[in-house]
């Protein structure tokens, strides 16, 4: 059994910071993700400082991992309606600020759907959001999420992000968040050449920039654009491809994260799964 894998799933934030570090603990995992308040939208509750501060503690005492918290999936940066652009250039500037309480973790976002202004209006909107939105001081990392290129997603393609990072006037403190379905849904065959994508991703971004992986498999065949989850193993991608992801020299390092369809013993049986996996035990 591998036990370093920083390894975890979405915990809820309604018991606060230190519910979620003792779930995280019941269920072997060493990291998780939590949406920065309403998955769906909406302000955020105020934070404890003592809460934050006892989950760090807790982050400390057992070998915690970065963890992965997520914006909300409402939030659009390159959206065609001026007042959803502010909300979420807003939304983001706060997170990050709150984010401070837990200093030195990670921040994912989806890019946004540049609802038919085209893939350079899109990525020259989220630019001018992450130009306005990123502070110099800030402590956490913020991750572009890789997608599957669902409608008008943009980010589905290693150059898109590439774009984005290299269009950034500080990039200092961005990253990618690589989720395994996104990228089989969008056309990359982690399945029968990992290394081959990984390698191409070196190539465009750079693997320095991957900072955590979310691990999905998909009800969907590679390139098919549509970004359903599934439960490791029990779709397209099979268990043979996680055991190659979470073994990966290039890749084990990293914070993962599953999003699968599961409630928390689920997640619990896959975490000691991928553990096995990691640990080269089929």
């Amino acid at each position: 059994m591998c036990a370093d894998l920083a390894i975890g799933c979405h915990l809820s934030t309604s018991g606060g910071f230190i519910a979620m570090g003792e779930t995280a603990l019941s269920i072997g995992a060493t990291t998780f993700a939590f949406f920065t308040r309403n998955p769906r939208g909406g302000n955020a509750k105020p934070i404890d400082p003592a809460d934050a501060a006892g989950l760090r503690e807790i982050m400390a005492s057992n070998g915690f991992g970065k963890l992965v918290a997520h914006a909300p999936y409402t939030l659009n940066l390159c959206s065609a309606k001026p007042d959803v652009v502010e909300f979420a250039r807003r939304s983001m500037k706060d997170d990050l600020a709150r984010m401070e309480f837990l200093p030195g973790n990670l921040y994912n976002f989806h890019p946004g759907s540049h609802v038919g202004q085209g893939v350079d209006e899109g990525i020259r909107l989220i630019v001018e959001g992450l130009d306005e939105i990123l502070d110099p001081s800030q402590s956490t990392t913020v991750l572009l999420e890789t997608m599957s290129g669902k409608g008008s997603e943009v980010g589905s393609t290693f150059e898109e992000l590439s774009r984005i990072l290299e269009g950034v006037h500080d990039d200092s403190h961005l990253g990618v968040c690589l989720d395994t379905c996104h990228v089989w849904d969008g056309g990359y065959d982690i399945r029968a050449d990992l290394d081959g994508v990984l390698d191409e991703f070196d190539r465009i971004i750079g693997l320095e920039r991957l900072c955590a992986l979310h691990l999905n498999d998909s009800k969907n065949v590679c390139g098919s654009h549509k970004d359903r989850h599934e439960k490791i193993g029990a779709g397209e991608l099979g268990t043979d491809a996680f055991a190659a992801v979470v073994s990966n020299p290039r890749l084990r390092h990293l914070p993962m994260i599953l999003e699968t369809p599961n409630e928390l013993a689920g997640y619990a049986a896959e975490i000691s799964l991928l553990r096995r996996y990691a640990g080269g035990v089929m």
